[in-house]
């Protein structure tokens, strides 16, 4: 097995280098890293969540530093401590619920050990009490499963054979928590390699019979959807904004037409002019922060501002890895990048104007390439995910079922100086 350092390092590089970018792969790879890191962590008998966590954390610092606008690599550090932390309150339930039922079937035994119990850390302890005060959400309820592996504590005479089974039960408490963190990791990459799909199944409810569509640039996730709607027997034709200067749309365009979609490739500055015409925008996103609002690719504000304009819905697709517990406003989200100006012009050309060597200081023309978008919740009508249709209001409440407070800022607290 490769060493879990080598790895890291690898992954940095490639975020550094920009060899992997959007937020499947990057969420992906982030999610597959992790599950390694777990796996070769080293965990002892007692505070065996806090030894994830830290692990986690320190790797997860490491990767978000490296290319910050991948928002989805935080987003899955910040699942994956989640699960950590749900899994073990889980266990700690159901421990302290074996504890209770051993109190009550063994009342006459007063030869108990220690160490027939496992090891409860006081965070576990105080949040299975909070849990049982708070009310569960709909996002909970649904995914809630009876815990079969709980399994009471019976009292037996066995002399050295009870001895035996105590220290091979203690020893597979310990592989426990290790196991479920790993078991629901693996589930999380599931979704995050299934989020297309899911995602397109919904496409028939929102897609009806002669609608026009119109989207930006290319997105797998809107390509799926606008395919599946069309396997659904669905005509509708579809306006492609080309999304310049990177000019992704072409790239939709020939995707859509190949798929036996009727097409019209539009310009960017011609989206006011076509919107009257349109029944629905419908596009993809970079991420989902906690207030609603969408980092999309460049062009997409215009593109809201003009469907309010018209009063035509705004529909985003967004995977829920997309989903940032962060604010706009959180200084640990980087909310735009700048590209190459070599985009937008050719240096050959315009050399004359961005020569630095003339000796007349800086050149008199500057090129800005921003990457991304800010929309705001206002401009969103529905957000699609693979969860289902949700409104701008409630997307902090589905956030909130996937991330901990406690691990929003993934900056590990330095040590108390002596």
């Amino acid at each position: 097995m490769p060493d879990v350092h080598s790895l890291v390092n690898e992954f940095i590089l490639k975020l550094k280098k920009r060899k992997v970018e959007g937020s499947q792969a990057t969420a992906r790879l982030a999610a597959v890293l992790l599950r390694s890191v777990i796996s070769q962590q080293r965990i002892g008998y007692t505070n065996q969540a806090g030894a994830l966590i830290d692990a986690v954390k320190a790797v997860g610092e490491q990767l978000v530093a490296a290319n910050p606008v991948e928002i989805a690599v935080g987003n899955i550090v910040r699942r994956v401590l989640h699960i950590i932390r749900d899994e073990d309150l889980s266990l700690t339930t159901a421990a302290m619920a074996g504890l209770n039922l051993s109190a009550v079937s063994d009342d006459d035994d007063d030869d108990t050990s220690p160490d027939d119990h496992p090891v409860l850390s006081a965070a576990a302890v105080a949040a299975a009490a909070r849990s049982t005060l708070r009310p569960p959400s709909l996002q909970s309820l649904l995914e809630d499963m009876p815990d079969s592996a709980a399994v009471p504590h019976t009292s037996s005479s066995g002399g050295d054979s009870e001895g035996k089974s105590k220290s091979a039960d203690k020893n597979s408490r310990s592989r426990k928590l290790k196991h479920d963190v790993i078991e629901a990791v693996n589930e999380l990459i599931q979704d995050i390699d299934t989020c297309h799909e899911q995602i397109a199944e919904q496409a028939v409810e929102h897609i009806h019979h002669n609608e026009v569509i119109l989207t930006l640039g290319s997105s797998r996730t809107v390509l799926q959807f606008l395919c599946a709607a069309r396997e659904k027997k669905r005509s509708f034709r579809v306006f492609v904004a080309e999304g310049a200067p990177r000019y992704q749309g072409h790239l939709l365009a020939k995707e859509l037409v190949a798929r036996g979609l009727q097409t019209t490739l539009i310009t960017d500055s011609a989206i006011f002019a076509m919107i009257s015409r349109v029944n629905m925008v419908i596009v993809g996103a970079h991420a989902v922060m906690a207030n609603g609002g969408v980092i999309a690719p460049v062009g997409l504000n215009m593109v809201a501002l003009a469907a309010q304009r018209h009063a035509v819905p705004f529909v985003v697709l967004a995977g829920s890895h997309k989903l940032c517990p962060l604010y706009p406003h959180n200084p640990e989200v980087l909310l735009n990048e700048l590209r190459s100006p070599s985009e937008l012009l050719d240096f050959g050309e315009f050399s004359d104007c961005m020569d630095f060597g003339s000796g007349l200081g800086s050149p008199l023309l500057h090129v800005v390439n921003p990457a991304f978008d800010y929309v705001p919740p206002k401009l969103v009508s529905l957000f699609i995910t693979d969860t289902g249709g949700h409104n701008p209001s409630y997307m902090y409440r589905l956030i909130a079922d996937y991330y901990s407070a406690d691990d929003l800022v993934l900056q590990r607290k330095a040590a108390p100086s002596t």
